[in-house]
């Protein structure tokens, strides 16, 4: 968990909302005594110190807390209470939205400042900013393409990043294609009963009212006819009020031919533009931007070396100078080409060895920067909670070991908390690209590829 000044940006609007919804006395009474710990998606966590407290908040509170909440427009629309001492969620107060809102899964870290603009990318960015600057001007709608790991994801996040942070009026609603079919598909079939009918409109309604849509690699659209009719009256809806859309794709349009005819035509209609491979002059500058954001200084000649033979795909690019890094703080060795080569060739050569638990720690301690003692301890704080959540999946995922062996590797958790660890990083692999990154590149050191 993080110190509650880390959440005064986004508490402090919360609370003076809460007071004016909240009487006086209950404010003081137990209001006071909750404390922001994390933010989770779209919901703000709070601890409060026993139950009695979170029964009582969630049964008498929670309506008017969500209201001030909503109203302090500070990005978040619900809350969950945590009790202390519990790494899971003992109280989650859902809102009637639930079913149709999925959680934010914008990485605040997708600007335009941190994108690395080359000459394979610069007419995209330039695109992406007019649309981040004038939301349903020229561009609409706005579709990139690209293969995989080329920055399409960091640019339309940028775009959703920007308009949220100077033009809070607006509605922007950034989604995965995998989330949209997934709310669609969920509505479809496990909705029933007298309400379904209306849960159905409350999904439709949701992202018809969105002044700014955008969806994240809409070919997985593809081969789903009623996902696509939804899909296609919504986009109509949109277009025809005025809004602006943007989609990103790993191909263009016209080669999506599992698309309906009716959504190529109107996805072509817009502004298309392409993310071409960076050159090695681009590949540099993307290395030394995420040194610097790894807070580690990295040779010219290293980057060079990196550069050379790392093939398109920046993630892949990333991914060998995040194993250079690891190699060096492993060894406590300083960054060079030689110990590039080395870090390189070992993970090449030496194959699929043995995975142990001692082996997963060791990865997640040494990427995170942290100790084996405070991973396995009882720290709640959320730069400690969060790696050791990402052991207890790689630790399911890559060892077949029963819950309470991997529980007592952990420092002696019981197996629903291995479990409840487990399932809370599978979902923000899904919904997270920082946490879903970090897992792979960890799993990826893990494996030696």
């Amino acid at each position: 968990m993080a110190e509650n000044g880390n959440f005064d940006w986004i508490y402090n609007p919360i609370k003076e909302k809460l007071r004016e919804h909240i009487s006086h006395i209950n404010y003081i009474s137990f209001i006071e005594k909750m404390e922001p710990v994390e933010i989770d998606g779209r919901f703000i966590v709070f601890e409060v110190p026993s139950e009695n407290l979170a029964q009582h908040i969630t049964n008498t509170l929670a309506d008017k807390m969500r209201e001030a909440i909503i109203k302090a427009d500070v990005g978040v629309n619900d809350f969950r209470l945590r009790v202390a001492g519990s790494e899971g969620y003992s109280y989650n107060a859902p809102s009637d939205d639930d079913a149709f809102s999925p959680p934010s899964n914008l990485d605040k870290k997708f600007t335009f400042d941190s994108f690395v603009v080359g000459k394979n990318n610069e007419f995209v960015y330039a695109a992406a900013l007019s649309v981040a600057q004038d939301p349903a001007g020229t561009y609409n709608p706005l579709f990139i393409y690209g293969g995989t790991g080329l920055g399409k994801t960091h640019l339309i996040q940028a775009i959703a990043n920007k308009i949220i942070a100077e033009k809070p009026a607006l509605k922007v609603i950034y989604v995965t294609c995998e989330q949209f079919v997934n709310e669609i598909i969920d509505n479809m079939f496990t909705s029933r009963g007298p309400d379904a009918r209306d849960r159905g409109n409350k999904l439709r309604q949701y992202y018809r009212s969105a002044d700014v849509l955008i969806i994240d690699d809409i070919q997985f659209i593809e081969n789903k006819k009623a996902v696509q009719e939804e899909f296609f009256h919504t986009f109509n809806e949109l277009v025809s009020k005025g809004k602006q859309i943007v989609i990103s794709s790993d191909h263009p349009p016209k080669e999506l031919t599992a698309l309906e005819e009716r959504l190529r035509t109107r996805f072509s209609g817009g502004l298309l533009f392409d993310i071409l491979p960076p050159n090695f002059e681009t590949k540099i500058a993307i290395l030394k931007r995420k040194a610097f954001e790894k807070k580690c200084i990295v040779p010219d000649d290293v980057l060079e070396f990196l550069a050379q033979g790392s093939g398109d795909d920046v993630r892949t690019l990333e991914g060998r100078l995040t194993k250079v890094i690891f190699a060096s703080r492993l060894h406590e060795e300083p960054i060079t080409v030689e110990l590039a080569m080395s870090a390189l060739n070992e993970a090449v050569s030496e194959g699929k060895e043995e995975i142990t638990p001692q082996s997963v720690i060791s990865a997640v301690t040494s990427y995170y920067r942290i100790s084996k003692a405070d991973l396995v301890g009882k720290s709640k704080k959320k730069e400690i909670v969060t790696p050791r959540q990402i052991c207890c999946y790689l630790m399911c995922e890559l060892l077949s070991l029963p819950l309470i062996a991997i529980g007592k590797e952990l420092g002696g958790r019981d197996h629903t908390t291995i479990l409840y660890s487990r399932d809370k990083i599978d979902e923000m692999c899904h919904v997270n690209d920082k946490i879903a990154k970090d897992v792979d590149d960890i799993k990826n050191i893990i494996l030696k590829k």
